[in-house]
């Protein structure tokens, strides 16, 4: 008897020890990731960082098939890189009901959405209606037909008070951190001027390109990714990022009344040519899927509709936002942006071409130089330099390049991290910033109306 007593005992202090470990780990650990159908690299990318406060166990829900295949992949190569491996352990459900017991099995608090955009709004509001946590790749919206389910989804979740935010890489990019900055100066910017439409005070274009390396390899896309029904337009899509950062540079930290506050002026849409031996070098798949059909010229040629500019007024400031996208970038370059926020005093220019090394470098091009000018330049600059450790200024004969040194450069893919990093302080506070909610709805009706301001000139156009 005093054996099975002291067994008991035994066992007993084992499950308990058990109990306080799991205890303790979950509250280590507070957030667990759940992903849902991770066509996009994007997905991968919120993973190649590992997060003190995040469980590393990652419950995946998927159909099976390569678009599940790549993003285990790239979460494999993270673990088993030399430099900083990741320990993700990866728990992978792959039945047609994937959706369905993601949502009942609710094995994490926090959905990480990056894939196929024809569903994503749907998948969106359902998540959030059943109390999960929503990190969400742009676009959350496609179209206009599903952006009142986008706004659905934002008041769903206030009322079971969860997040639902949208990965914003691009404002963690250095030099479009430092022209927000520069903007916030009086005594170097002056005040935003307010444009016109043929001379816009914000200009933001980005040039893309489907072919492109990505964690080191070639990426490979999935075929739908070339199919505006299922990716979205170009204007709805990579737009997004524009549109966003307009907002942000130009009313910091204020919320923006798509009601009230967006005018759209003109808006157009324009295809990309990709050639069949093309489509092959970034799919894999020999020939145009049917659902391309629809989209493909003499069984050879697929045109995408990948490109789109917008003309509008925010809060009364012209602003221009266009994206172009490429097959493949020129040798030694990579996808490009250039942005301009014109003020009163000065100019910011972010420029990425040839002469800049295809590296984004930010000047500041005053209206009329002096030594005052000068002189208040280079005290902001010290200002500056105690947020921005490093950062100089270098005179040119058009004003001045603002010097930024390369640890501050990380790079596209560092910023996903950068992204998780942000969200999560914003899930452990329980809530966002006032001004993000109703400045992604913003944002998305600003895309979403443009798209259609676009399709309707298409078709104007082509009765001409």
């Amino acid at each position: 008897m005093k054996l099975f007593a002291a067994i008991n005992r035994h066992v007993l202090i084992m499950l308990v020890s058990a109990a306080t470990s799991a205890f303790a780990q979950k509250e280590a650990t507070p957030f667990q990731l759940v992903t849902l159908d991770p066509g996009h690299f994007h997905a991968a990318l919120v993973q190649k960082s590992m997060y003190p406060e995040v469980s590393p166990v990652v419950h995946v829900y998927a159909p099976a098939g390569p678009d599940l295949k790549l993003h285990l992949d790239r979460i494999q190569g993270y673990n088993k890189r030399t430099e900083n491996p990741t320990r993700w352990d990866e728990k992978v459900y792959t039945g047609n009901d994937y959706f369905e017991k993601m949502l009942s099995e609710k094995a994490g608090n926090v959905v990480v959405i990056a894939g196929n955009n024809q569903k994503k709004t749907e998948y969106i509001k359902k998540a959030v209606d059943a109390g999960f946590n929503v990190l969400a790749d742009k676009p959350m919206v496609i179209d206009a037909r599903n952006f009142d389910q986008l706004k659905d989804a934002f008041t769903s979740a206030a009322k079971k008070n969860v997040l639902l935010y949208d990965i914003m890489t691009e404002r963690f990019e250095i030099t479009t951190m430092l022209q927000r900055e520069f903007s916030m100066q009086p005594t170097v910017f002056g005040t935003l001027e307010k444009g016109t439409p043929e001379n816009p005070a914000v200009t933001k274009e980005s040039v893309h390109h489907f072919y492109k390396y990505v964690s080191g390899s070639v990426l490979q896309r999935p075929g739908w990714f070339m199919d505006v029904a299922q990716q979205g337009e170009g204007i709805v899509d990579v737009t997004t990022h524009l549109v966003d950062l307009l907002q942000w540079e130009c009313f910091p930290n204020q919320v923006i009344d798509y009601k009230k506050d967006i005018r759209l002026g003109t808006a157009r849409r324009w295809t990309t040519d990709m050639t069949r031996s093309q489509f092959q070098t970034i799919t894999n798949q020999p020939n145009f899927p049917d659902y391309l059909k629809k989209d493909v010229v003499n069984d050879t040629l697929l045109k995408v509709y990948s490109n789109g500019e917008i003309n509008y007024q925010l809060r009364g400031v012209h602003a221009k936002v266009s994206v172009t996208w490429a097959f493949k970038a020129p040798e030694g370059a990579g996808d490009t942006h250039y942005s301009t926020m014109r003020g009163t005093k000065a100019n910011l220019v972010i420029r990425q071409g040839a002469e800049q090394q295809y590296k984004p470098t930010l000047y500041i091009e005053p209206i009329a130089e002096s030594s005052a000018y000068a002189s208040s330049l280079t005290t902001t600059v010290k200002t500056l330099q105690q947020k921005y450790p490093g950062i100089e200024l270098k005179k040119l004969k058009t004003g001045w390049e603002i010097i930024i040194p390369e640890k501050y450069k990380e790079g596209h893919e560092a910023h996903f991290g950068r992204v998780t990093e942000n969200y999560l302080k914003y899930l452990k506070a329980g809530k966002l910033p006032e001004w993000e909610v109703p400045n992604m709805i913003a944002k998305y009706y600003t895309t979403t109306q443009a798209l259609e301001m676009a399709k309707a000139t298409t078709v104007e156009s082509a009765k001409k």
